[in-house]
């Protein structure tokens, strides 16, 4: 983790330093960019830490969120050359199910559905028809709904709630531009560092409490228009 926080350090670093040669026609300051991408969300969601125990689940406990592909919407604003800002619009949504402890395969939570809301900074190379890019930047995990997972229900859970969080998110990829309308491919990949406690309550008891690593990889793919 220090290791990635550094690299993330340098990478904004970076920004303060003189662009690499650019084609002044390719882009400048004050350009905006807009990505529709489709985007496979990898999270983790396995337990750090059980707080709470009533049912008095296995020690061995250990859980799995499953992954989901979905669309995105990146706007990006150049604030130079090859300094940019970038923010991105999309939600997934997602089952936990146990892997270790409990059958496998049990569902826990159901339809938890998250958004991202993610801020980076970016520095931008230009190496000629490919520009790759590195950026680092904060991202707060918003839980818009989640529900007990079927596993649950014989327990009496009634209710099931994923804390919001805040965390870091370390960035890379490349654009590639197609003619010279402003018109790209791209290629991002991102990876967070983001935890979230997991509560289920049965009526006003809080009976199960667990502290659950996400840290998801954030894979995306798709179309790029720079103006």
């Amino acid at each position: 983790m220090k290791t990635l926080l550094m690299l993330g350090g340098a990478a904004l670093a970076l920004a303060a330093t003189p662009a690499l040669a650019q084609n002044p026609d390719e882009g400048r300051a004050g350009d905006i960019q807009i990505k529709l991408l489709g985007t496979a969300v990898l999270p983790d969601g396995k337990i750090t830490d059980i707080n709470v125990n009533l049912p008095g689940l296995p020690a061995t406990t250990q859980t799995k969120a499953d992954d989901n592909v979905v669309p995105t919407l990146a706007v990006e604003y150049f604030f130079t050359d090859n300094v940019s800002l970038e923010t991105i619009a999309g939600v997934t949504q997602h089952d936990v199910t146990a892997t270790a402890g409990l059958p496998r395969g049990s569902e826990l939570v159901s339809d938890a559905l998250l958004l991202p809301a993610t801020v980076t900074a970016k520095v931008h190379f230009d190496l000629g028809a490919a520009k790759p890019y590195l950026g680092a930047g904060a991202a707060w995990f918003i839980w818009l709904k989640d529900k007990p997972g079927a596993a649950t229900l014989p327990l009496g859970v009634t209710d099931t709630d994923l804390s919001d969080e805040l965390g870091a998110v370390l960035q890379a990829g490349i654009d590639m531009p197609v003619g010279d309308k402003g018109l790209g491919l791209s290629l991002d990949v991102k990876r967070y560092f983001i935890d979230t406690t997991a509560r289920w309550r049965v009526g006003n008891t809080l009976a199960i409490e667990t502290e659950h690593k996400l840290d998801p990889w954030v894979i995306s793919a798709g179309l790029a228009w720079r103006f």
